[in-house]
């Protein structure tokens, strides 16, 4: 009786290891936006792949520096650093300074990740962490007008962002949905290093669903909010507000809704949660983007979110068998 009982007695799920691995998925995810980020370095040169290279570099050190600190096991090897640093790159300018970079991925990974236990502790994305804290300190070097004023263009380019929130749609009415998808490699909108051309955030963002590294609820119902949002906005008063197309293409609203808002540690795990949890981005990013001070609102909206997740994801099936 007593080892009938006992084999009754069961861990919490999984159950069976399904044969993936952390190393394995965070390499896919890091390999996939590296290639999204061409793009941006092929248009900006070597300035980007600096920053880039920096960005990666510095975050793997931080890490490592510690992972030293705290007498833990190195976890360089997982990957994760060097994804976060990346994912801090794809978001910056491609004249940003070194020590710029450095300070960013220092508040990304100590800050943002290992001071809260190290991966799948942190409550934020911590590449968004980092951004916001430069953001709030350093606003003006996120002008990316003004940043890549020195880089000779064919054409004169603008930042949609800026230029929608600064002028209004009439801004942006020459940019059509083909140039902002195809990343205007012919005619290229400035922007972050790697949020320049959807087309490819969006193909590295189905491959990443294909292979369940990510989860469709929360790109969806991001990209839903985006859209649905921006068209009220749009419906009630078309000379204000952008169309819902350059919303949805424009800024990191895509790099958002496959590589930022889907992180592990930061969002829900269950259906519903993930639902309410990515369509709350989208709606926050257009209203930010349209009634606050931010030209583009993806990354505070992403960390309001992620600071709701645990209430959030308190929504979830009942148990079977459970009597109320």
């Amino acid at each position: 009786m007593l080892n009938q009982k006992k084999m009754l007695v069961v861990s919490h799920p999984p159950f069976i290891h399904m044969g993936s691995t952390i190393s394995k998925k965070t390499y896919n995810i890091f390999i996939v936006a590296l290639i999204a980020t061409l793009p941006g370095l092929y248009r900006y040169g070597a300035p980007a792949v600096g920053v880039v290279s920096l960005a990666v570099s510095s975050a793997i050190i931080w890490e490592y520096l510690m992972n030293m600190a705290n007498k833990r096991p190195v976890s360089v090897g997982d990957g994760n650093a060097a994804l976060i640093g990346l994912l801090f790159a794809m978001m910056l300018p491609a004249t940003s300074p070194w020590w710029f970079v450095v300070v960013g991925t220092f508040v990304a990974v100590v800050i943002g990740k290992e001071i809260f236990g190290g991966m799948g502790a942190n409550p934020f994305n911590p590449a968004l962490i980092g951004m916001a804290i430069l953001m709030v300190s350093w606003r003006n070097y996120f002008d990316f007008d003004a940043a890549l004023a020195n880089y000779t263009f064919e054409t004169i380019k603008v930042y949609p962002m800026t230029a929608m929130k600064n002028v209004g749609p009439e801004a942006v009415s020459t940019i059509n949905a083909c140039d902002l998808l195809m990343g205007n490699l012919l005619k290229l909108q400035i922007g972050g290093i790697g949020a320049t051309c959807g087309l490819f955030l969006i193909i590295g963002g189905i491959y990443l669903i294909i292979r369940n590294f990510i989860r469709w609820e929360i790109s969806v119902s991001f990209l839903a909010g985006i859209l649905i949002t921006a068209y009220i906005f749009n419906c009630y008063d078309p000379a204000k507000y952008g169309s819902p197309v350059i919303h949805l293409l424009s800024g990191y609203t895509l790099l958002g809704a496959f590589f930022l808002a889907t992180d592990d540690s930061s969002s829900p795990v269950y259906f519903i949660p993930m639902l309410i949890f990515g369509a709350g981005c989208g709606i926050l990013t257009v209203l930010i983007r349209n009634v606050g001070m931010y030209a583009d609102g993806v990354v505070l909206a992403i960390l309001f979110m992620n600071l709701a997740n645990p209430i959030i994801d308190k929504i979830r099936p009942k148990a079977i068998g459970k009597v109320d």
